[in-house]
């Protein structure tokens, strides 16, 4: 869609001289190499899952492959920029959601960066105009299809049920991940003085997160969020290593001192016992911290690897025959979250143990619907949620394979 000068309102049957009747016509000549293309495709995708996270695995994956794609819309800029808008299904309809393109992007990550660039440009425009007047990332820039300003919490008008650690810490490590894949720091120079913003906040702000919203929103606010903190510190990591590829070697010694710093004070402060806590101020509780994948797929190295182990060690051992609980508070889980805790370790058997269950459940639930990423563990139901592109996640495992990820990102 790059070559694109614009696609007008009033011609919208048209596009980039086509017509929709020209566009069908065209699928059906060439169906048959079509279809040999998309068999061909199916066949390496899922021998490459199968080798990085087993046969069970791969099947969950092709669950998600369609839907992380469908629960998106992709046009065309008025310069011909590709824009790419998720649109929050299932709940409040959101378009661009950031924390919803934060689960996602594994996906993007492994098989079109560009894709993924082309969510976060939105974004970072929306947020550089003077109708944004906070010092962190907004959540979202609209309700599906108008991209008119933030709906969720207070919107534009007041700070009400905002996620602000949340959504500075995802902004910067996507930007971070997308520079990874596809070696363009083009988009951090243009938007340097925001992404500085953002660490900045996380610098004063991160550590220890105030009552807030965290992306899990439908557990409702939760003060001294561990694995909220751990997303701010890597967050501030990956900016060091960004701000070091873009020659500002003060910067980026600055930032990934504070990390270092906070990393070895995260340890001590949200240990408890043989696993690490929901939040610092809940010493018998504990949490899926997803998160810290970030520290291994980003080479960022700021904490010791028997944290990782700890925590997958003490999963394996309190998890139900459907799958892992979010946290201590509840017994329902989350499908994508589940899997990127599964990889903490980056070791098979902890994997499998972990994914191994989330097969058995999506083939034993009683809710017959699209892929839900919410449900209890103990009976199989769906709580809330299907069809939403945050699924997409699930391919995070592809990403531990530097030679398969490059092999699909290069296509």
């Amino acid at each position: 869609m790059s070559s694109r000068s614009s696609i007008s309102s009033g011609d919208c049957r048209r596009i980039g001289g086509a017509t929709f009747g020209g566009i069908l016509a065209e699928a059906w000549r060439d169906r048959e190499e079509i279809a040999r293309r998309c068999a061909a495709f199916d066949k390496e995708l899922m021998a490459d899952l199968e080798v990085v996270g087993g046969a069970k695995y791969a099947r969950l994956c092709a669950l998600a492959h369609r839907q992380c794609l469908a629960a998106h819309k992709l046009v065309a800029d008025l310069d011909g920029t590709p824009l790419y808008f998720s649109k929050e299904n299932f709940s409040n309809g959101c378009i661009a959601t950031v924390d919803v393109t934060y689960p996602s992007a594994p996906f993007f990550l492994l098989l079109s960066p560009a894709l993924l660039r082309a969510q976060r440009v939105p974004i970072l425009q929306y947020a550089s105009m003077p109708r944004w007047r906070w010092p962190y990332a907004p959540h979202d820039i609209g309700t599906y299809p108008l991209a008119n300003g933030q709906v969720y919490g207070g919107g534009e008008r007041t700070e009400a049920a905002r996620m602000p650690v949340e959504e500075c810490g995802n902004m910067l490590l996507l930007v971070a991940a997308m520079v990874e894949a596809q070696e363009d720091l083009d988009l951090a120079r243009e938007y340097r003085g925001l992404l500085r913003k953002w660490a900045e906040y996380l610098l004063d702000k991160g550590y220890d997160p105030e009552n807030q919203l965290c992306t899990d929103d439908f557990a409702g606010h939760l003060a001294h969020n561990c694995n909220l903190s751990l997303k701010a510190i890597l967050a501030m990591g990956a900016y060091a290593k960004l701000w070091g590829r873009l020659g500002d070697d003060k910067e980026a010694k600055r930032f990934r001192a504070a990390a270092e710093k906070a990393a070895k004070r995260w340890v001590k402060d949200a240990a408890t016992g043989d696993h690490y806590r929901l939040a610092f101020d809940r010493p018998e509780s504990w949490s899926q911290k997803y998160n810290l994948v970030w520290d291994a797929l980003l080479g960022l190295n700021l904490f010791p690897a028997k944290v990782a182990e700890a925590e997958v060690a003490h999963y394996r051992r309190i998890q139900s025959p459907l799958g892992l609980p979010l946290d201590s508070r509840r017994t329902y889980t989350k499908l994508d979250w589940t899997v990127w805790s599964a990889g903490l370790t980056d070791d098979r058997g902890d994997f499998e143990a972990l994914v191994d269950p989330l097969f058995e459940w999506a083939n034993t639930t009683p809710t017959r619907v699209p892929l839900t990423d919410w449900y209890e563990t103990g009976d199989g139901k769906r709580v809330g949620f299907q069809a939403r592109s945050v699924v997409g996640g699930m391919f995070i495992r592809m990403l531990y394979d530097a030679k398969r990820t490059a092999k699909w990102r290069n296509r």
